[in-house]
């Protein structure tokens, strides 16, 4: 069992459908980890842009 996130209302659930909207959900898995984090400078500025509600 995997948990799984609504494409659409952006809930998570462990079901394959969507409580709240009835959309098919995908599974929620984070990005792997890296110690040289290729992309971290970009995630970075996109956070100080955007502000602290960027993820």
């Amino acid at each position: 069992m995997k948990i799984r996130k609504c494409p659409l209302c952006g809930i998570y659930t462990l079901k394959e459908e969507c409580p709240t909207c009835k959309s098919k959900t995908i599974v929620a898995k984070p990005a792997r980890f890296s110690p040289q984090d290729p992309y971290g400078r970009y995630r970075r500025r996109m956070k100080r842009e955007m502000g602290k509600d960027a993820y």
